[in-house]
């Protein structure tokens, strides 16, 4: 099957494209051409590069027509964050490509009523992102019932794993909150810390990709959560990553006003997810894809801080993260 990627290069495409070559595909990757891989790996040497600028052709009309005109049986989109963006690839998509595969995200669901989110339950988006996700999902899947072009849709929760900055045990992407935790520091924490965090790690989503293309009777008109096995609590978090270091977590619980003077910058980050607390449901993604996440949130978000630590990007104060972890 000829595939093409687009965003092939980013932190799940890092991971699908080496699986696609390995299960015999011949795949196009396009990307912006800034960046390699996160990972090395040979397989990139069986793979045809192409460069486009995705906004700037998506502005001049000619990004759809583009991706058309290579010709592939199968896309998976990593990269479209607008319903515009996505309604101009499937224009040209329709009727010559037999599949279309888009990253979508666990914030098409809005504050969680119910625990664990299914795919069924009632989309109330909040904010730019999930609002546009959650609209390019009606797009897609309305294109497919109405006998269009055949979509598919895989909402990931938190992506983690080595390269990529991780969402911390409060929401955000603050260095110091792993320094705490490995320093047996004090770390604020907004409210009681009941609320929830649902990670995953790339390769696991890049594995839900590989499924979903080759399952496609059972993927097409579908959407499907894919994290880890389990969400965690900020406090069993938090309890997790200090115990990488021997340490116990030290919280000290603040009201959303106190915790924002302390956190600055990163305190509209931890609001945004902790005010979601979302928990989502693989059952339909096991039943339908055979989806079986090989990395729970604790261990993706390891794999994250222990590459961090290794290249300057977070300071653990000379303490580091097992490999067991």
């Amino acid at each position: 099957m000829r595939v093409v990627v687009i965003g092939a290069t980013g932190h799940v495409g890092t991971h699908l494209v080496p699986r696609l070559v390995r299960a015999g595909h011949d795949v196009v990757a396009l990307n912006r051409g800034t960046r390699e891989p996160y990972h090395p790996d040979p397989a990139w040497r069986r793979v045809q590069r192409v460069r486009a600028d995705r906004d700037a052709e998506d502005a001049a009309g000619t990004f759809g027509a583009r991706v058309a005109d290579l010709r592939a049986d199968a896309v998976v989109d990593l990269v479209c964050f607008t319903p515009d963006s996505a309604a101009q690839l499937v224009e040209a998509l329709r009727g010559r490509c037999g599949h279309l595969l888009h990253a979508g995200t666990i914030w098409v669901h809005g504050p969680a009523a119910a625990s664990p989110l299914t795919e069924d339950d009632p989309r109330e988006p909040f904010g730019q992102y999930g609002t546009a996700k959650a609209a390019v999902e009606r797009l897609l899947l309305a294109e497919t019932r109405a006998g269009g072009l055949a979509c598919t849709v895989l909402h990931p929760g938190h992506i983690s794993g080595a390269g990529w900055p991780v969402i911390t045990p409060v929401g955000n992407l603050d260095p110091g909150v792993w320094r705490a935790l490995a320093t047996g520091a004090e770390l604020p924490v907004p409210g009681s810390g009941l609320e929830t965090l649902h990670h995953v790690h790339a390769d696991d989503v890049a594995q839900a990709f590989e499924l979903a293309l080759h399952g496609r009777s059972r993927a097409v008109g579908e959407s499907f959560h894919v994290v880890s096995e389990r969400a965690l609590t900020v406090r069993g978090f938090a309890a997790g990553a200090a115990a990488w270091f021997g340490r116990e977590a030290v919280l000290r619980h603040l009201g959303w006003e106190e915790f924002r003077a302390l956190a600055g910058e990163h305190a509209d980050a931890s609001w945004e997810h902790l005010a979601r607390s979302h928990s989502a449901s693989t059952a339909k993604a096991r039943a339908l894809l055979g989806y079986a996440p090989r990395w729970t949130s604790l261990a993706a978000a390891a794999d994250s801080v222990r590459w961090a630590a290794a290249h300057g990007e977070v300071d653990l104060a000379g303490a580091q993260v097992p490999l067991t972890a």
